[in-house]
């Protein structure tokens, strides 16, 4: 008796091609974009070195990466069809965006084109469910692009004025002569000057990326994530009065090189963490004042103890 081949249909090969050719496009699509963003990564890299406002820049693309992974398990899944037009006109956007900040030298506009062409991708390798899950990843990429000029004094003036007053009182609370002129603060015989770089506004920028993070990771109402947000600012300032309110308490019991040290070197590295503190109290607050009850479903265990129930004779 003559033995029969089966030849088994090769499903394995064919699963994975789309996803193959889904990789090499991938690949392509990052070797295009290193090569036509080079410039504006490298700009954006002088910014992160030489402005402390945005040293945080280097954090920003990893952070994305991460909230990606922390998303895993709501990740869509590879699409067979989807319609291309929407990232190609994602992709024009981008593109115009360029070529406006290129005509008029506007740096942050370039910067913000990122974002368009990184949606664009996306929305090409995945669709609009590879876009929605990717999409608080792509907005946490605007922390890395540097702020207007105009965007940045009508943020640092009134950021410096507030810290300026709330340090005053609290200086006075501490019992020292403390009396603010302007965005001073006359300690005794020591001045205390509140410049634009003690604004605040690194502090704001971090706290806020800080509660953008909080937003995508913590799993909360969305009324308590958009009372986070609205913690941003009181939070900001709270952290950059305590610097300043610091550095007089070392200027008054200490020695002027100290609080420099202390304000210039120690307290950028402080702040955030203090800053993340006060989120955690906030959220333990939301915690303690709204408990999440557990919900229980009453039919199912009803019905599962009538199951477990012996039978009880019927009565004639």
């Amino acid at each position: 008796m003559a033995e029969t081949q089966v030849i088994a249909p090769e499903r394995n090969a064919l699963l994975t091609t789309p996803r193959i050719v889904l990789g090499l496009a991938a690949l392509t699509l990052l070797a295009v974009f290193v090569w036509s963003y080079w410039t504006t990564f490298l700009s954006l890299v002088q910014i992160w070195d030489t402005e402390p406002d945005y040293s945080h820049g280097y954090f920003v693309a990893p952070l994305a990466l991460y909230f990606l992974w922390a998303r895993r398990s709501q990740f869509p899944g590879v699409a067979r069809k989807h319609r291309i037009w929407p990232g190609v006109v994602l992709l024009g956007i981008g593109a115009a965006m360029r070529y406006v900040a290129a005509l008029y030298y506007l740096e942050p506009v370039d910067g913000w084109s990122l974002l368009f062409w990184v949606a664009g991708v996306v929305w090409l390798l995945g669709g609009w469910r590879w876009l929605r899950w990717a999409l608080p990843s792509i907005v946490f990429l605007l922390f890395m692009v540097q702020l207007p000029y105009r965007v940045e004094r009508m943020l640092s003036y009134p950021l410096q004025r507030i810290a300026t007053i709330i340090s005053g009182w609290t200086l006075q609370c501490f019992g020292l002569p403390a009396v603010t002129q302007g965005n001073t603060i006359l300690l005794g015989s020591h001045t205390l000057e509140v410049e634009q770089a003690c604004s605040g506004l690194t502090i704001f920028i971090g706290i806020a990326a800080l509660a953008f993070a909080y937003v995508v990771l913590v799993r909360r109402s969305w009324w308590e994530k958009a009372l986070l947000i609205v913690a941003v600012l009181p939070i900001s300032l709270i952290a950059n009065s305590a610097r300043i309110v610091l550095t007089g308490l070392l200027t008054e019991f200490a020695s002027d090189a100290v609080a420099k040290k202390f304000s210039h070197d120690l307290a950028g590295w402080l702040m955030l963490p203090f800053a993340a503190l006060l989120f955690a109290l906030v959220l333990w607050y939301l915690g303690w004042l709204f408990p999440q009850a557990q919900q229980l479903d009453v039919r199912g265990m009803i019905r599962e103890q009538g199951l477990r129930s012996p039978s009880r004779p019927s009565v004639n």
